[in-house]
């Protein structure tokens, strides 16, 4: 009489060709492939995560820019120019930075 394995995991069986094969019936190669099939996913879900935080940060950068800006010409109405000029660059400048990360992720 065949004895009930205590531990699913450490049972393994032959496969037809002689390889060890898992519990689930795969080979030691489909699961290595599978291995690196999950793998390179991974990268690519951290690269495009990766943009995605440059996004978030240039979002609040330029937030912050709009709300200094039209604070600052709420205090001085005179200095409205130079303030909206320095305001566009900046905005430019934090936008920019998520470009940089698409470029480099792909």
């Amino acid at each position: 009489m065949k004895r009930a394995p205590t531990n699913y995991f450490l049972q393994f069986r032959r496969s037809d060709r002689g390889q060890p094969a898992g519990i689930d019936g795969k080979t030691a190669n489909q699961t290595n492939i599978m291995n690196i099939t999950m793998l390179a996913e991974a990268v690519n879900i951290t690269g495009s995560l990766h943009v995605g935080l440059a996004a978030l940060g240039a979002a609040l950068g330029v937030g912050l820019i709009g709300m200094r800006a039209s604070e600052a010409v709420g205090r001085n109405p005179g200095a409205a120019t130079p303030i909206l000029v320095q305001a566009i660059l900046s905005t430019a400048f934090a936008e920019g930075i998520v470009f940089f990360a698409i470029f480099l992720v792909k």
